[in-house]
């Protein structure tokens, strides 16, 4: 028989933080038999009623299931001085046990949590990624289920769930991409020690190599499957931006097919990027033949 336990959050207007909070529960709750119940409400009658209060009522007790940040104080900052919203206080106690392990937990906190908590208590700034470019944000993602003004009669409580059920997927591939990282680390950092030349590696598989290698000195190119063919990457010490170690020759820049193949010398070669940063040939042979002529070049 599945347990009932209510979930309760704040009404009106629902953010990334209370939302992500609500989808991790969601998550957690998908390993145990029970069915989660959500009110959404200010009441303080209703929200002493629930098993897990988020985002409101002002207490925080991890032992009592309450996550709110909003009292005098706040909740608690971690030690890098990133102060706890709802979904930091939620993954505090139960990320380990949703992501699988403390270190996926310790990952998905840095490459997510701590940036929905930034934004939700206030800190913080974001930067153009260039002019006036603007980042699109997750809490921005979140925002656009909230009713526009535009909205005869807005269903806040509708369009909660809609959002919680996006954010769930999110954080359900967040969680199977990192776990993904953690298991193919050994392999990656194993594919480096052996190779002959080390400025190129090869990868049987599509692992996410870019917060691997880059630790290293010497790689500069990755050959590695990719669909049907085979791929040249480059490495970068920042995989967030796009300042390559080596870029592959310009020669090859935006040329296809019997074009590429001619400027490169390697028959079944079919595309280089015109800025340089991957180049395609249908076979493993062929990629590690771009990546050698680029390396000699």
């Amino acid at each position: 028989m599945h347990k009932r336990v209510t979930i309760v959050t704040h009404s009106g207007k629902f953010h990334a933080d209370d939302v992500f909070a609500t989808a991790t529960l969601i998550l957690l709750f998908g390993r145990r038999p029970v069915v989660a119940h959500i009110e959404r409400t200010r009441d303080e009658a209703v929200i002493a009623t629930g098993n897990f209060v988020l985002d409101v009522g002002s207490v925080y007790d991890p032992l009592k299931e309450r996550f709110d940040h909003h009292q005098t104080g706040g909740a608690g900052t971690r030690a890098n001085g990133i102060p706890y919203a709802a979904f930091g206080l939620v993954w505090k106690k139960y990320g380990a046990v949703v992501a699988g392990s403390e270190d996926a937990a310790s990952m998905l906190d840095k490459n997510l949590v701590q940036f929905i908590d930034c934004l939700d208590n206030g800190i913080g700034a974001l930067k153009p990624v260039h002019a006036d470019a603007m980042p699109y944000t997750v809490d921005e993602i979140i925002d656009i289920f909230n009713p526009s003004w535009r909205d005869a009669s807005p269903e806040y409580d509708e369009r909660f769930g809609e959002a919680v059920n996006f954010a769930s997927k999110i954080l359900s591939r967040e969680i199977k991409n990192t776990q993904d990282f953690l298991a193919s680390k050994e392999i990656i950092e194993s594919a480096y020690e052996n190779a002959r030349d080390k400025r190129s590696i090869f990868l049987e598989k599509n692992y996410q190599w870019g917060n691997i290698l880059n630790k290293f000195p010497e790689p500069l190119f990755v050959v590695e499957p990719s669909y049907e063919h085979w791929r040249v990457g480059t490495v970068r010490d920042n995989p967030t931006t796009f300042d390559d170690r080596k870029k592959l020759p310009e020669a090859w820049a935006g040329k296809r097919d019997a074009e590429l193949a001619q400027a490169s010398g390697v028959p079944d070669a079919v595309f280089c990027h015109n800025k340089r940063f991957m180049a395609i040939a249908k076979t493993k042979e062929g990629a590690l033949a771009l990546a050698q002529k680029a390396l000699d070049f």
